[in-house]
């Protein structure tokens, strides 16, 4: 993994710095753009200054199936690390199943056995057509092959969504699936909604960041311990009568009949997670696969054969049983610098950490290089994020500066979460500080950056901030007879910007202007020649060239 040094780049005198604002996209419009609506007098003046373009970070260019289909952090880190396009998790699953090779693997095989020996099938994951975590298609074909199987009796346990889809939509598809678990339903096919909740307040937490959440669907979903309901229907109805809240902030729920719950998880049961990213499936994983287990007391671990959608840490074997193969990223950027001896500096809060490590790193968790890679988690803050929308982006930039100032490390890379995880509350003042206090931080690194003789890179990995109301059809916000809008909690389709921002005042490079289509997987190609290198021939092209 040798890099070939450029004829065509002097490598830059500083470090180079790729910084990526998380969910900060370039909109056409500026109704309910909180980026645009913020006071970002540093950001602006980068744009305005410096070679700029704009990069597709939705769709096929970073491997989803279309592109109708959103982006996310984990693919659009997994782009920017590796230099090319790999199939992402949507599309491995629906070739799966389209092929059928998912029910000739041993892991379908073993579900289904365990189930027809007398056990109960459980589905577990999150219940939309969002496609950055789940696909609701992928559900209805994984219960129709167990009829066709044989599989006596399934227990479906919903996550509900409200941030990938719409904030207040989990009825639009409760509903619905009702009627259609009813056309499936006969005598010798017991199907049912067993249990369900929130993603932002059970079982989906992240990067260990409140495993509190993940008891809290532990005890709804296996020992069926929670506020009991007829219905799930009746459960989301009544939360929101109650609570006032959007979908992904529903407490969890039991459906029960005579008080009975209707489907607890026990021994000589089988578990499919059908999520197919990573992110949010590791900790439940953990705690149905784990003998020996911390974070929380489980009680008696159920006897079930557990699987995921996707391993979800290749290092790790998580979970050891699962459906699809993930796809195999090898040669990262990352592992060719540390190969080539280039110190390396990767620094995010916990909300992100794993997006600028273990994903950027082509879904692999650990260092290629321990002697020459730096990985810097800063503990988030465990609040709803509208109430703290700084983040902590403040405490991220003061390390960040310290490590440029070392004179360490020769290439660093930063994820500021703001703009992501403020804009996926809904909440468009809440997005409107996150970006004003993002800035203040760009404001103070970038003169850092210059003076350490760097480049700065700066750039998103797909959009939300930029896009915080509903949109109708034709593209235009949606309002109701009072002009009222509904806030949108999802990722946007918008392209991300890309600033090239040196202290130098005639650099001996300039952006492209040939490549028609370039999104988030040119990145690393120019990060190799900024730092004097020649990217590996397969990679995708540079954003620069010789001046």
């Amino acid at each position: 993994m040798k890099l070939v040094k450029s004829s065509r780049f002097s490598p830059c005198p500083g470090p180079v710095v790729t910084i990526v604002l998380d969910g900060v996209g370039i909109s056409p419009r500026d109704d309910g753009d909180a980026v645009k609506a913020a006071r970002t007098p540093m950001l602006d003046k980068l744009m305005a200054n410096f070679p700029m373009t704009k990069l597709l970070a939705h769709g096929k260019a970073v491997g989803m199936p279309s592109d109708e289909d959103m982006g996310n952090s984990e693919v659009g880190h997994n782009a920017i690390g590796a230099g090319r396009v790999f199939a992402q998790g949507a599309k491995l699953v629906a070739e799966s199943i389209a092929s059928g090779h998912l029910w000739q693997g041993h892991a379908w095989q073993e579900v289904v056995a365990t189930a027809k020996q007398g056990g109960t099938l459980h589905f577990l994951g999150l219940f939309s057509d969002g496609n950055v975590h789940s696909h609701i298609d992928h559900l209805k074909a994984m219960i129709e092959r167990a009829k066709q199987e044989g599989v006596g009796k399934v227990r479906l346990h919903i996550l509900l969504d409200g941030r990938d889809v719409g904030e207040t939509s989990a009825l639009d598809y409760v509903d619905p699936f009702e009627a259609y678990l009813d056309g499936l339903r006969s005598a010798d096919f017991d199907v049912a909604i067993a249990s369900g909740g929130g993603r932002m307040k059970i079982t989906m937490d992240r990067y260990e960041a409140d495993w509190s959440m993940v008891q809290r669907g532990w005890d709804i979903h296996v020992k069926g311990e929670g506020r009991q309901f007829a219905s799930a229907h009746e459960a989301i109805e009544t939360y929101r009568n109650e609570l006032g809240v959007i979908d992904q902030d529903l407490p969890g729920f039991v459906v029960a009949k005579d008080g009975q719950p209707l489907g607890k998880i026990g021994d000589g049961d089988a578990v499919v997670f059908f999520n197919f990213r990573g992110d949010r499936a590791i900790e439940i994983s953990r705690a149905f696969t784990e003998e020996t287990f911390c974070p929380f007391h489980r009680g008696p671990l159920p006897k079930v054969t557990y699987a995921g959608m996707m391993q979800y840490d290749g290092d790790t074997k998580l979970p050891p049983r699962f459906l699809v193969e993930p796809p195999a990223i090898s040669r990262t950027m990352g592992e060719y610098l540390a190969k080539n001896g280039v110190a390396q500096y990767a620094i995010s809060e916990t909300q992100k950490y794993g997006h600028v490590t273990y994903f950027w790193n082509g879904n692999r968790s650990g260092k290629f290089d321990d002697a020459l890679e730096t990985y810097v988690e800063i503990p988030s803050d465990v609040v709803p994020f509208e109430q703290r929308p700084w983040m902590k982006c403040a405490e991220i930039t003061d390390a960040l500066i310290a490590a440029i100032r070392s004179g360490q490390y020769k290439y660093l890379r930063v994820n500021y979460a703001n703009g992501d995880m403020v804009g996926h509350t809904g909440n468009f003042e809440a997005a409107v500080t996150a970006m004003q206090g993002l800035d203040l931080q760009l404001a103070r690194l970038i003169p850092a950056i210059i003076e350490a003789g760097g480049v700065a890179l700066i750039t998103a990995d797909h959009g939300n901030a930029d896009e915080m109301y509903e949109l109708d059809k034709k593209g235009n916000v949606t309002r109701d007879a009072e002009g009222r809008t509904k806030a949108k909690t999802s990722h946007t389709l918008n392209p991300v910007p890309f600033v090239l921002v040196s202290g130098e005042a005639d650099p001996a490079y300039k952006l492209r202007s040939d490549l028609a289509a370039a999104g988030l997987s040119n990145i690393a190609a120019t990060v190799l020649n900024l730092l004097g290198y020649e990217a590996p021939e397969d990679y995708d092209p540079s954003l620069i060239e010789p001046a």
